[in-house]
């Protein structure tokens, strides 16, 4: 039975997520929508957790044409050139709308915003927020103003459970509270780290936006590519949410040693090529540190306050202390393909934010381009609804399918194990053969199933796809696929 608030809802704009993708399709739009957060306050959102910040070429010495050419550099040949180049090039008026939604980036003894340099950039470019704490002051600025503005309607406690589509198109939403009947969907919902054993971020995103639209006949694309962060604590209390130790530290002139001392890598290389240099030391029996303890100007606990405060937890002083390290999965370069607009296969379906594909990011994520794809493609997304919004046609609600899909997931281990670093035909076929019999009635499950799937048949190593058993990268060649072609369960 739907809650009859929901149905006053009808024909809105309804986005599912309230991370910065969500947050920034609700503020560029014009016209009233509703905005669905299973959690208070993002709490389950990775943007909640971002400690580096957003890239954006507002140096002295710095281009948006050097930072495409950076982005280019990282994404190993995969790249969309020209989403590339319109969201770089976009990147100092994304900082201009941050400073006007209040978010306090910090600055320098100038005046001027302050920049932290990062993995694979060729400059500083990186503005912040409360040393590294970016994506929590972000996300604060951005709901205080989203509880200013009237037209925003916020619902906590729901979340998207199926989505209705009739005659190829999207024709409403099953959220915990019922239906929406809309022609207008936004999807925001996140990452799939979740999948794996080890991540750095909120356990419950286990890709069911991927899931429920690649049921609802969406096309995905790249989904072989997942970035695993060189640097997650390795300490403390075991779970599976790693805290995360920004590469920010690095950029900052904190080395990668052994156990003796030794450095072993180029550390602010791509964070494809940084992982798999500890991996590779991992395996070896070596234990890997990061070493903060020596910053010329200000301690480590003053420079990076919420990670000293993690480090604390896990018994560790960075100040005096090497950290121990080991990679984990971080972000997800694939997702619901969409056009220049946000726009999905299935008409009437966007995505925005980490759950979408938009071409940015290729083979291989540079540091801090996700929450700069995700305010300014939102803004990208609502002037496309605004400018093509159609008249609602009636619709009954439909029954209910049954039964929905499930989020449980149970494979982590496996999926970490045969789809995560380092990969070989046998594992990701093994790695298959037990989560497509899953994917029918599991959310989780189908999205494994396409990650699987995609890295099998990309024959080669490239970016973040690593085959032990191909390792020559051949022409570059993006994939796309579509629930038709999953081998059936």
């Amino acid at each position: 039975m739907t809650d009859p608030l929901l149905s006053s809802y009808t024909g809105w704009p309804v986005i599912i997520g309230s991370g910065l993708a969500g947050l920034s399709v609700a503020l560029h739009l014009k016209q009233p929508c509703v905005l669905l957060s299973p959690h208070p306050n993002g709490e389950g959102s990775s943007t909640q957790l971002a400690q580096g910040g957003m890239a954006a070429a507002i140096g002295p010495d710095d281009t948006p044409e050097d930072h495409a050419r950076d982005t280019l550099r990282a994404g190993a040949g995969l790249c969309d050139e020209a989403v590339v180049r319109a969201i770089t090039q976009a990147g100092p008026s994304a900082v201009e709308t941050l400073l006007r939604w209040g978010v306090p980036l910090a600055r320098d003894e100038s005046g001027s915003l302050a920049l932290h340099l990062e993995g694979a950039h060729s400059r500083p470019r990186v503005v912040y927020a409360g040393g590294d704490q970016s994506g929590a002051y972000i996300a604060s600025s951005l709901r205080e103003k989203v509880r200013a503005t009237s037209r925003i309607h916020v619902l906590t406690g729901q979340s998207l459970e199926g989505l209705h589509h009739e005659d190829g198109l999207l024709r409403g939403v099953w959220v915990s509270g019922g239906f929406i009947p809309t022609q207008c969907c936004i999807l925001a919902t996140g990452s799939c780290g979740g999948l794996y054993r080890h991540t750095t971020i909120p356990l419950s995103n286990k890709g069911m936006g991927i899931a429920h639209a690649a049921l609802a006949g969406a096309r995905l694309g790249d989904m072989e590519f997942t970035q695993f962060h060189p640097t997650s604590l390795a300490a403390g209390p075991t779970q599976t949410r790693r805290p995360l130790i920004s590469e920010a530290v690095r950029g900052a002139g904190g080395p990668l040693v052994l156990e003796n001392g030794e450095r072993f890598t180029e550390e602010l290389a791509p964070r494809d090529v940084v992982s798999r240099a500890i991996a590779a030391q991992l395996k070896d029996g070596h234990q890997v540190y990061l070493d903060g303890r020596h910053f010329k100007d200000r301690p480590f606990s003053a420079r990076f306050p919420a990670i000293t405060k993690a480090c604390h937890a896990a018994g560790l002083d960075p100040d005096t202390q090497r950290l121990p390290v080991k990679p984990a999965m971080h972000y997800h370069m694939g997702g619901i393909a969409v056009d220049h607009h946000g726009r999905s296969s299935l008409p009437g379906l966007w995505a925005n934010g980490e759950v979408a594909c938009t071409g940015l990011h290729g083979a291989n994520r540079l540091a801090s381009n996700s929450l700069l794809e995700a305010l300014v493609c939102g803004k990208w997304i609502a002037e496309d609804i605004d400018a093509h919004s159609t008249p609602f046609i009636p619709l009954r609600a439909p029954t209910p399918r049954v039964p929905f899909l499930s989020p449980t997931w149970t494979l982590n281990d496996l999926m970490e194990e045969q789809a995560g670093i380092l990969r070989h035909e046998d594992g990701l076929r093994a790695l298959l053969e037990k989560a497509l019999p899953l994917a029918r009635h599991y959310g989780p499950a189908l999205t494994a199933s396409f990650i699987a799937w995609a890295a099998l048949h990309r024959k080669e190593s490239r970016g973040s796809h690593w085959r032990e058993d191909a390792p020559t990268s051949r022409s570059p060649q993006r994939q796309s696929w579509t629930l038709v072609d999953l081998p059936s369960a």
